[in-house]
């Protein structure tokens, strides 16, 4: 089998392992992370109506400003910031952290930690 579909498959079955007991609700959205390598995004959604709440990203003009590269731990603890005020506008104060299938280490964390300290509860 090809090395890169075999990576593929796994990526998936890792991120269907992480996802399948979250399931965002009204009361409590799921705060969704996706990271490259050069950029970071985050979403709050709430999966029963099928609508993202708060959004922010690395690629966004007004974030590109502030952040000299996107993939780094610094980007990340801004998009973290962010995502939390913008859900705190949105009436979001209580999120379950769905991390995809990448591991709970550097800029994963960073984000997280960042969301935590800007007011968000996990």
């Amino acid at each position: 089998m090809d090395q890169a579909r075999s990576n593929l498959r796994q990526r998936i079955r890792r991120q269907r392992r992480v996802r399948k007991p979250l399931r965002g609700t009204p009361e409590r959205p799921r705060l969704s992370v996706r990271r490259s390598h050069k950029h970071i995004y985050a979403q709050i959604i709430d999966d029963t109506s099928g609508r993202t709440l708060a959004a922010a990203s690395t690629v966004e003009p007004q974030l590109k400003t502030t952040v000299s590269f996107g993939g780094n731990k610094d980007a990340a603890t801004a998009i973290g910031k962010t995502v939390a005020e913008r859900a705190k506008a949105a009436g979001v104060s209580q999120v379950c952290f769905d991390r995809g299938p990448c591991r709970y280490h550097g800029r994963v964390a960073a984000l997280a930690d960042a969301a935590r300290e800007a007011g968000l509860e996990f």
